[in-house]
């Protein structure tokens, strides 16, 4: 006699989401602040924010996932790395508007649900978020046999940060004579990998494992280097500088994201040359090859994220940074002009 038909047999695993739930609670308890009501397995995530420490609090969202460079995380079975990747990407976006990241919720959605692989994944999550000083307060995830092949996966991630008002920062203020300072990234981040792979993976036929010359770790270790969190060192520099305006530097690179901040009649002027390019661009540029322009459109080349003060403050804020762990330097000025960015040198 036949046993029927059950849940299993179609592909969803209730006793696999249950551990995996039972795995990953730790994680996230590891991230919570003061102001996390309850722990994880809930129906939602609680919690309080102290409005009364600012004038007008404003709430802050963004959500944002990890993109194509998830089919190099399949490629080399390692997936401890994606979740810093999914943070980073949406508190570096609140964090442009002068926003304190307060909590973050992730979305994974899978073929097959293998608990060891959802901690994994869900580990750098909590990392990402212990790194930017907010909650992971809860996530969805999701078994959908049919839907993703096995072994493979969906990861966005969702944030809520907070500012006063008075302390908004959208580039209204940004001034003919301002410098663009620039903290380095510390490679591709999270972008631009459509591309890398066409030229790395596929034309040159590279191997994830190779050692590659110039990188000094493995492919694989270079393109699954997790984007920086740039959160803790911006926050500080906000109570110290005149910051006029910020620009997260992800798809599109610096023409396509700094104009998105600059008040019309103005522009950024950025001289190429003045901060050091990561190898891996030269690589891909090589091997491509793919023109200088197409670069600057497709990655970050080297910097990662962009504040507008005055100049006069310029160079104590690179100091400040160098200080606080992180490249930076003065990249380019404000000049009167439309809102598009000038690379020159190029």
């Amino acid at each position: 006699m036949s046993e029927g038909m059950d849940y299993r047999k179609a592909g969803v695993d209730i006793d696999a989401g249950e551990e995996a739930v039972e795995r990953i609670k730790g994680l996230a308890r590891s991230t919570f602040r003061p102001e996390v009501l309850q722990g994880l397995g809930g129906f939602s995530g609680l919690f309080a924010p102290d409005f009364k420490k600012m004038k007008e609090p404003v709430l802050v969202s963004g959500c944002d996932g990890v993109g194509t460079k998830l089919r190099v995380a399949f490629a080399a079975n390692k997936h401890d790395t994606v979740g810093i990747d999914c943070v980073a990407m949406c508190v570096n976006d609140v964090l442009v508007q002068g926003a304190e990241p307060l909590f973050f919720l992730d979305y994974l959605a899978m073929g097959k649900l293998v608990p060891g692989q959802v901690q994994e994944i869900v580990s750098g999550v909590a990392e990402g978020c212990r790194q930017a000083g907010c909650a992971l307060l809860g996530g969805e995830t999701a078994e959908m046999p049919g839907f993703y092949p096995s072994g493979e996966y969906e990861l966005a991630g969702f944030v809520v940060g907070m500012v006063d008002r008075s302390a908004i920062i959208n580039g209204s203020g940004i001034k003919d004579g301002d410098t663009v300072v620039g903290l380095a990234s510390n490679g591709l981040h999270s972008n631009g990998y459509s591309l890398a792979r066409k030229v790395l993976l596929e034309e040159a036929a590279l191997k994830l494992t190779d050692f590659q010359p110039g990188l000094g770790v493995t492919l694989a270790e270079e393109m699954l280097r997790p984007t920086t969190i740039y959160v803790k060192p911006v926050l500080g520099a906000l109570d110290k500088f005149t910051v006029r305006g910020m620009a997260n530097i992800t798809g599109g690179g610096l023409p396509g994201n700094l104009p998105r901040i600059l008040p019309a009649g103005l522009r950024a002027e950025i001289e190429i040359g003045s901060w050091p390019e990561h190898p891996i661009f030269a690589i891909i540029s090589e091997l491509g090859p793919v023109r200088r322009e197409e670069m600057f459109r497709a990655f970050n080349m080297g910097i990662g994220y962009t504040l507008v003060v005055p100049e006069r403050e310029a160079e104590r804020l690179v100091e400040y940074f160098k200080k606080q762990g992180l490249s930076a330097y003065r990249i380019g000025r404000i000049k009167s002009g439309e809102g598009l960015v000038k690379l020159q040198n190029l």
